[in-house]
């Protein structure tokens, strides 16, 4: 499974790395720390040393209740982080997290080479005209609602199921639009309760019939900290074991917060010869 990024084919048939960097005030986990470009460039040539293949920069938070953020808002955040990243480290692969389409033009246009959107086109009907005018990898997320709304909305009868007929939905409207590297992130935490993260995840092989690559980020959230009683700064432990868990059932890219420890977990996996 190839992606191109920037003339760069990245074979994903052995796992690769994204690294999260939160440019925003309110994040769940790393909201406020990197804020000065000094802190940001640290936190990126850290994850790059530790082995990262992409560093995923997003400047609006997702997490449930967020609050809203203008697009300009949001262009101001993240297209000087993107690049100061890129003028410190030129050949840093960048994933840029928005829903939104004109911020994902602006910053591909500035050197960002995959855009990551949490709501697979729902959130913005221009979104994947324009990643197929751009011609840049596409992950799109499984979510109902937005994160404004989404925890209301997780009724399902049958959860993967649901999530198969909505996703092949998107992948054939990307094709028809003529996007050509598509990125399957199941979304967890988005629109799902606690169980029903864990069966997502045990049916994660399940998303193989897309015959596409399989994004996993479950990088220290709640259903990792809440069945344990404890917070997400003391969930990286957890995060581990399901990272494990998430590369047996197929998962090509682990988005996380801790990279040292996903790339020895995909080192570790790799020695099983599965």
């Amino acid at each position: 499974m190839l992606i191109n990024c920037l003339g760069n084919l990245i074979d994903l048939t052995k796992p690769k790395v994204m690294g999260i960097l939160n440019v925003t005030p309110n994040s769940f986990y790393d909201g406020g720390k990197y804020q000065h470009e000094k802190e940001i460039l640290n936190r990126v040539e850290t994850m790059l040393t530790e082995g990262a293949d992409f560093i995923d920069i997003g400047a609006y938070s997702s997490k449930p209740n967020a609050e809203l953020v203008t697009e300009k808002e949001e262009m101001q955040r993240l297209l000087p982080v993107v690049n100061a990243v890129l003028q410190a480290f030129p050949s840093t692969i960048i994933s840029v997290d928005t829903f939104r389409s004109g911020v994902a033009k602006a910053a591909i246009e500035h050197g960002a080479a995959i855009v990551n959107d949490i709501s697979a086109g729902s959130l913005d009907e221009k979104m994947m005209e324009t990643v197929a005018q751009l011609q840049v990898p596409y992950i799109m997320m499984h979510m109902k609602g937005t994160p404004q709304t989404m925890m209301q909305q997780v009724e399902y009868e049958d959860i993967v199921k649901e999530m198969l007929f909505y996703i092949s939905e998107k992948v054939a409207k990307a094709r028809q639009l003529g996007i050509h590297d598509l990125i399957v992130d199941p979304g967890f935490g988005f629109a799902k309760t606690t169980e029903q993260n864990y069966e997502v995840l045990q049916k994660l092989q399940l998303f193989q019939v897309l015959e596409l690559p399989i994004l996993a980020g479950v990088s220290r959230k709640s259903m990792i900290y809440k069945p344990l009683e404890s917070s997400p700064d003391h969930a990286l432990n957890g995060t581990t074991a399901l990272n494990m868990v998430a590369l047996t059932k197929g998962a090509s890219i682990l988005r996380v917060h801790d990279v040292k420890e996903a790339v020895e977990c995909v080192k570790l996996f790799s020695l099983m010869n599965l």
